[in-house]
């Protein structure tokens, strides 16, 4: 948490992350949604606030969406898929990284439904994107999953819309003697 970097103007404040790193929201079940541009740092402040759980002995485990689909659909095959999602429904903070970069099969909004129905009201989530969340309605594809998806994962969640340029180009810059050329 402490090497955050809030130098760069992203749209958060030192404030703003003290308070989510307190952990009352994990406590109460509610949900972080993160947004903003590729390389602002969601994932890395995603994390943060992760580790920061973990060291207040919270559960937390972290997923690319596309990577969770995987291991649904491999738990789907080998007959743990009941297991799996009692384990998903379990942990205090499930990090999911990298929604909406991917159209949603059936399977996935399924799996995603099934995911955040048991999730509601007993534990918190953290979802990463790049869109803007009044587009993932659309991103989801199916209006009846969507509404039931998202009336779950949003109407208690906490949100932050990161600004900025990439956090990649401007920390990334090769010094003249780093050139290879």
């Amino acid at each position: 948490m402490q090497e955050i970097d809030y130098q760069h103007p992203r749209n958060i404040s030192p404030a703003q992350i003290g308070r989510l790193a307190q952990g009352e929201w994990i406590i109460r079940a509610q949900n972080l949604l993160i947004t903003g541009p590729c390389g602002s740092g969601k994932t890395y402040l995603a994390c943060a606030l992760g580790h920061n759980a973990c060291l207040q002995s919270y559960s937390v485990r972290y997923y690319r969406l596309s990577r969770l689909f995987l291991e649904l659909t491999q738990a789907k095959a080998d007959g743990s898929y009941h297991k799996q999602l009692k384990q998903l429904a379990k942990i205090q903070l499930l990090i999911i990284d990298d929604w909406g970069l991917e159209p949603l099969t059936p399977a996935n909004r399924n799996d995603l439904m099934e995911i955040m129905d048991d999730r509601h009201g007993h534990t918190a989530t953290l979802m990463i994107s790049q869109l803007p969340t009044d587009q993932w309605y659309a991103s989801i594809g199916d209006s009846t999953l969507a509404d039931a998806i998202l009336d779950r994962l949003m109407h208690n969640a906490h949100r932050l819309q990161l600004k900025g340029e990439s956090m990649r180009k401007i920390l990334g810059q090769l010094t003249e003697d780093e050139h290879l050329g």
